[in-house]
């Protein structure tokens, strides 16, 4: 399945009584990247990082155990998979019994793996590991407090963005203003978004105003973090580009995709505080 209106999302549903990987809804990722002049010769690199915090099964004897875990979707799978379709489908794991915590993920392995079509890497955390979820700031510049009159709310403007030829630099930019809404239920999704480059000076001022100009834009996470790759690339040239958004939690779930061009570093997980 493909068409986000045969999802679960925006309709009541019962949740799951029991395991079912059926519940898992795709979604073709060039349905929004033909909008963009995105074919299969990607401009970029990267993943959709998601945090799962309500994750919990049983063990052989019955006893319910918890855990966190990560869920990396490479940005090259041809699908992505619509959130509330996971979080029922990781519900439908809570009445089911695993030998151990790796039965557990091997089966998560496997049946996101088939729904984005590619092979989706799962790591799993006790909750009482030092490592869960530790809260950290995106690291940059942060640009709001730049003192702006702004009347425009959407759709995005690529035309805004300003860039600097006479002068190069390599620098990290953060805003944490960056707002869009689900295309379905037109749902709110609030998130932070660092974006790092190197190449011509970007205005800051037409920076934030393009970010503010999703606020009123109905798209996924994932489409407004390649639109704002896309379109920061085409405006600006850069010779080094990465995009990183770190979206707030819904259902117990963040989605956090990471695009940029190869070779660049690759993020870690710092959960913000927002997170």
């Amino acid at each position: 399945m493909t068409d986000i209106h045969d999802s679960a999302l925006g309709k009541a549903v019962d949740y799951p009584a029991a395991y079912d990987a059926a519940l898992l809804h795709p979604i073709a990722r060039s349905l929004s990247r033909a909008a963009l002049g995105i074919d299969a010769d990607l401009p970029f690199v990267g993943f959709d990082l998601w945090n799962a915090y309500e994750l919990s099964w049983l063990d052989m004897r019955g006893k319910p155990r918890v855990a966190l875990a990560e869920f990396r979707v490479p940005a090259a799978s041809p699908n992505l998979i619509e959130s509330k379709s996971l979080k029922l489908y990781l519900a439908s794991h809570h009445q089911e019994r695993y030998a151990d915590t790796e039965a557990l993920r091997t089966r998560l392995v496997h049946d996101l793996s088939a729904a984005a079509d590619a092979s989706v890497t799962v790591v799993i955390t006790p909750v009482a590991s030092s490592h869960a979820a530790q809260v950290e700031a995106l690291q940059g510049e942060v640009i709001d407090d730049l003192p702006l009159t702004i009347e425009h709310y959407g759709p995005p403007q690529p035309g805004v963005l300003r860039c600097d030829d006479e002068h190069k630099v390599e620098e990290t930019l953060v805003s944490h203003l960056l707002k869009s809404n689900c295309p379905v239920t037109g749902q709110p999704d609030w998130a932070s978004v660092q974006i790092a480059y190197k190449g011509p000076r970007i205005d800051r001022a037409g920076l934030l105003r393009y970010l503010v100009s999703f606020r009123a834009h109905a798209d996924f996470h994932e489409a407004c973090v390649e639109r704002i790759f896309a379109d920061v690339m085409r405006e600006c040239a850069c010779t080094r580009l990465s995009v990183y958004a770190r979206y707030t939690r819904r259902g117990g779930l963040d989605i956090n995709p990471f695009r940029a061009t190869p070779g660049g570093p690759v993020p870690g997980n710092p959960r913000t505080a927002r997170q």
